[in-house]
């Protein structure tokens, strides 16, 4: 280590060896009723290092998590923490022992403002009360390390989905933690800003502070990490130093096999243009005069799958959603089988076929506290409802069939949504709008905070809907899965289309097409 790096980790506190294990999860079990979620797994954080935990949805890469952070206990084994065994009952006794998490679920109050949030539960007070001042200094200090221009006092709900992460993130930073645990960082991140959060782990290393970093970007992750390890099952299955290992390593290692996400559906008949966008353009809800979406157009046929890619910023998110009506549009329209339904609502666009599997699930996809079967059926109730009364048997098979077609991983449909995987929860999100019966769907990051396995199934169910008839607009911001299953590939920049490609095209000329730097 560099004479400079060690000064950094003397003055943080931090002491001893860079490398050695600071903590250590021994024979760690933990159960769920019936469930065994973790199999006596063994792990290690390493001082000043980066240890990332590969593995499916399901996998236990969260629940072991929540146990080194003081959420959960374990049902057997032991946390060693500087080489003494320790018990956590809270999360805050373990961040008061320097081990804070960033959840892949954001935890964020949306009324309250970003500096509000970050101090939540650890206001900085003197003797006359709160001292707002300092932590409005402190928050713009951190929104500058991260290099996002946010105002401490903008209230969470008006920011965008990168930018509630960011404020995640350096939530977790105002604490100085010695042990940080990041919980799929980047799901909802630009390019740009995941260069910003690898510069500050980067920092982080060098003054001593251990990281531990599970991500389903697994390109991306290879980037920053110095020790890999992949949970399958409950159980660890593989460990090994960065050197020894590469992408096929780690799918292999996950999955059993090298996996492909799969080609464009072949061998039915594309039909006539389900979904016409003309010249719709949608303003800057910040900035009126500004339009996210500038008179754009596009026609999407029956049986066809587009992909929409662009960075962050580009419009995708804005387009879908004016599409599907949570957006308005301030010009152009939308015909959907040759209809105008520029002016109906959301529910009458459903009912018409037209729906929308959004961004964010847990905020605009599920309602946490029903079941699995009734965040199933709410969609579609009026199949099963007459006046003040509804066909429970018909709503038990409409449940049914779509645990048993979108092969959601369940203990049934009265089970917690909350007890499913992000992979499992994110095929509720897609059954819940398929089972309305649509004949267009549009899907906005659908492979946001999942696994490779996951995200193969999810292009599955729309690959066999495409066979079926069904339209299908999937944006992304990952150019790799532009490459899987589209029959044609939209590029938006800056609120407009900049290229349209077949199947047949490179990374590159995708990448090339968005304004986006192509490293070699």
């Amino acid at each position: 280590m560099s004479a400079p790096a060690a000064s950094r980790v003397e003055a943080s506190g931090i002491t001893g060896r860079i490398g050695e294990a600071v903590l250590s999860a021994r024979n760690v079990a933990k159960s769920y009723g019936n469930i065994q979620a973790l199999k006596g797994v063994n792990f290690e954080v390493h001082r000043g290092q980066v240890t990332t935990l590969f593995g499916e949805n399901g996998a236990g890469k969260s629940t072991l998590m929540r146990i080194l952070s003081g959420v959960n206990k374990p049902t057997s084994g032991e946390i060693i923490l500087d080489g003494e065994p320790v018990v956590f009952h809270s999360a805050s006794e373990a961040r008061d022992r320097g081990i804070s998490i960033i959840h892949q679920e954001l935890s964020l109050a949306p009324n309250l403002s970003v500096r509000d949030n970050i101090f939540m539960g650890r206001e900085l007070r003197t003797a006359t009360g709160v001292d707002f001042a300092e932590e409005e200094r402190q928050t713009r200090a951190l929104m500058a390390e991260l290099e996002e221009d946010i105002d401490p006092l903008t209230p969470v709900e008006e920011l965008r989905l990168g930018q509630q992460q960011i404020v995640e993130i350096a939530r977790a930073l105002s604490v100085n933690s010695r042990i940080l645990i990041m919980d799929e960082p980047t799901s909802a991140l630009s390019a740009s800003e995941v260069e910003v959060l690898f510069k500050v782990i980067r920092d982080l290393k060098a003054r001593g502070v251990s990281i531990v970093y599970i991500s389903h970007h697994l390109e991306e992750a290879l980037q920053i990490t110095d020790h890999a390890v992949v949970l399958r099952d409950g159980t660890m299955t593989a460990y090994a130093e960065r050197k020894d290992i590469d992408l096929e390593w780690i799918v292999r290692n996950m999955v059993g096999e090298n996996f492909d996400l799969g080609s464009p559906p072949t061998g039915h008949a594309i039909g006539d243009v389900a979904l016409a966008i003309q010249g719709v353009s949608v303003p800057d809800a910040a900035r009126p005069d500004r339009m996210v979406v500038d008179g754009l157009s596009l026609d999407v046929r029956a049986g066809e799958i587009v992909c929409i890619y662009g960075l962050m910023g580009a419009g995708r998110t804005e387009l879908l959603e004016c599409v599907a009506g949570r957006v308005r549009a301030s010009g152009g329209q939308i015909l959907l089988e040759g209809q105008d339904v520029s002016h109906l609502s959301i529910a009458e666009r459903i009912a018409r076929g037209l729906v929308l599997v959004p961004e964010d699930r847990q905020r605009d996809g599920l309602v946490q506290t029903m079941s699995v079967g009734q965040n199933l059926s709410i969609a579609s109730i009026a199949a099963f409802t007459k006046g003040l009364f509804t066909s429970r048997s018909r709503e038990q098979a409409l449940v049914e069939r779509s645990i048993r077609n979108v092969q959601i991983k369940t203990d049934g449909g009265r089970a917690p949504i909350g007890s499913l995987s992000g992979g499992n929860q994110q095929k509720v999100v897609i059954g819940k709008m398929l089972a309305t019966e649509p004949s267009v769907v549009l899907l906005d990051e659908p492979s946001r905070g999942i696994d490779i396995g996951a995200k193969g199934e999810v292009f599955r169910l729309l690959a066999e809907g495409a066979r079926s008839g069904l339209a299908v607009i999937y944006s992304t911001s990952e150019v790799g899965e532009c490459l899987s299953i589209a029959h044609r590939i939209i590029v938006m920049s800056r609120g407009r289309i900049s290229a349209e490609f077949g199947s047949n095209v490179t990374k590159e000329e995708i990448m090339a097409a968005s304004g986006e730097a192509v490293v070699h």
